[in-house]
Formats: C-alpha cells, sequence, structure tokens
C-alpha cells in the first residue's frame, strides 16, 4: 500500500481556524491538482472530526477525469474511508451516499447499536480496543484491494498515521493565509513528536495558485 497525506496549509501551518471552520486557503489549480490526485487513488482517507466539521462527499468532480477511471475498468470514485473510533459518523452524512463504496474504520469500543445503523450504507472495520489501530486497519484496506491511499485530513489522524510508520509521502499546498492561534489545528496534531522523528525528503516545490506545493518522500519509509 502506497499512501499520501495531502493537504492545504496557510503559510504558518494551519488547516483551519481555532473554530475549526472549513476555509478556503488555496484555489482554482489547487483543487484541479487534488481532483487528480482522488482520481489516481483507490481510496480517500479522513478522520471522523473532518466528517463532523465539513461533511465532505470525497468524490472526483471532474467528469473528464472520472470517465477515465470507468474506461480503465475502476469504479467513477475512489472508495471513501472514515476513522471513527466510536461511530460518530452521522447517517446522513455525505460520505455515506452511494457514489462510491465507503469504509468505516472502528474501535472495539463503538456502541453496537451505532454499528448497526452505519453497516447499512458501509463496509466496516474494527480494529483496536479504545481507539483505532492504524495498522491492522490500513492491513484490512489492503486486503480490500485499495492499494493507493490518499489520506486527506485532519490533523489528529495525520499525526497518527505518521507515528504508526504508515505514510510513504506527503504533499502540502501552503497557501498565502495567515490564521495564527494556538488552539487552530495544525498539519500534524495529536501528541507529537519529542523523538525519532520522521525524516522527510524534498522532492519537489510547484509554484501553485499564490502559494507552493511541497512534495516529500518520507526517508524511513
Amino acid at each position: 500500500m502506497h499512501v499520501v497525506v495531502n493537504a492545504a496549509v496557510s503559510a504558518d501551518g494551519k488547516l483551519s481556524s481555532r473554530r475549526r471552520e472549513q476555509l478556503a486557503i488555496s484555489g482554482a489549480d489547487d483543487f484541479a491538482r487534488v481532483d487528480r490526485l482522488r482520481a489516481d487513488s483507490d481510496a480517500v482517507v479522513v478522520g471522523v472530526g473532518t466528517v463532523l466539521a465539513d461533511d465532505p462527499h470525497l468524490t472526483v468532480k471532474d467528469e473528464t477525469l472520472r470517465a477515465r477511471r470507468r474506461e480503465n475498468g475502476r469504479p467513477a470514485n475512489p472508495a471513501r474511508v472514515v476513522v471513527d473510533s466510536s461511530g460518530r459518523t452521522p447517517t446522513d452524512a455525505a460520505i455515506l451516499d452511494d457514489a462510491a463504496a465507503t469504509y468505516v474504520c472502528l474501535s472495539e469500543a463503538a456502541p453496537v447499536d451505532r454499528r448497526m445503523d452505519l453497516a447499512d450504507s458501509a463496509e466496516l472495520i474494527t480494529a483496536g480496543d479504545e481507539r483505532v489501530d492504524l495498522l491492522p486497519a490500513f492491513a484490512a484496506l489492503q486486503e480490500a484491494g485499495l492499494e493507493q491511499v490518499m489520506v486527506e485530513g485532519g490533523g489528529e489522524l495525520i499525526f497518527s498515521l505518521f507515528e504508526a510508520g504508515l505514510v510513504d509521502e506527503l504533499r502540502a499546498f501552503v497557501g498565502p493565509k495567515l490564521i495564527g492561534g494556538r488552539d487552530a489545528p495544525t498539519l500534524a496534531d495529536g501528541d507529537g513528536f519529542v523523538a525519532d522523528f520522521p525524516s522527510l525528503e524534498l522532492e519537489a516545490v510547484d509554484r501553485l495558485d499564490d502559494g507552493v506545493v511541497l512534495t516529500w518522500r518520507v526517508a524511513d519509509r
């Protein structure tokens, strides 16, 4: 499995403001880049916090890209994956519609009634006791045929994936906004590293819109 983390951050590394409301950090050219990356992926992964804050659809927007996927014998849209330890994904979330297959990764702590509700619209993967154990969860996704995986956030999930050693590549659009705020989410939140920091090798710097896209390879993968 090849895991690519993709995010748009402000000049000071924030994903959004302290209100955790969705902000337009990038522009049309970057949106098109993200759409192409989705179209090249077998699955798009987000944490439940992103689902609750933004209610994303996570589908390919460009019909030409969807048609190309179909021509190659693939579904029009990649699968959607939600990492949701306690089963908080709303049953009317856009990510649970029939535009693509959806997987919800749960822990053993997720209530039975939430499992039953989500099972109507998604394939459930259970891994971990109180929190989703990402290593077996991603192994199950790979067994389901999902090899090229794109992660779109949020910061807690991104940190956890780096901590688990699952990330192969990081792509970040750095945009012309200064957000600030000690409580504003960053690219990688969670507990943070104090040692054994992931080592990144810069592969490309591309100017786009009024910002840049930085592409790093995770050196120890």
